[in-house]
């Protein structure tokens, strides 16, 4: 069975590498969502089992304060990008494993309305595709 949690490990938290992915990392949008991503190599070459997503996959979710004062609508928000998240992820794990890499992602929600799930999950989908076609 797949082990679909989003553990501690799999999550972007360290300033300096937070920084780094803004300052460096390439851009996009995909409405209602703008993301940075950086890719790196990992020095090993692939092995013949694919990795855990922990060690290919960095991500952070991020709602701001600006368009969103409630902090339960900003909740509310990043538990939507975290579940569509962790359905949609396979795709680029596989793709990342495959190729030797890993990324740090960070997906900033940045629209001022309050979107269903629905809308959310198709474009998290959006912006996997865009990070695998990029990458």
């Amino acid at each position: 069975m797949l082990d679909n949690s989003l553990s501690r490990a799999e999550r972007l938290r360290s300033l300096s590498a937070i920084r780094r992915l803004f300052g460096e990392g390439k851009s996009g949008f995909v409405y209602p969502f703008r993301y940075n991503f950086l890719i790196h190599a990992v020095a090993e070459p692939a092995s013949e089992e694919p990795k855990h997503s922990s060690e290919c996959v960095k991500i952070m979710f991020s709602v701001p304060k600006r368009f969103h004062k409630r902090a339960n609508k900003r909740n509310l928000l990043k538990r939507r990008m975290r579940e569509a998240y962790r359905l949609n992820r396979s795709a680029l794990v596989e793709h990342l494993a495959s190729n030797g890499q890993s990324v740090e992602l960070a997906i900033v929600y940045s629209a001022k309305e309050c979107h269903s799930y629905k809308t959310i999950e198709y474009a998290v989908q959006r912006v996997l595709e865009q990070v695998i076609k990029r990458s």
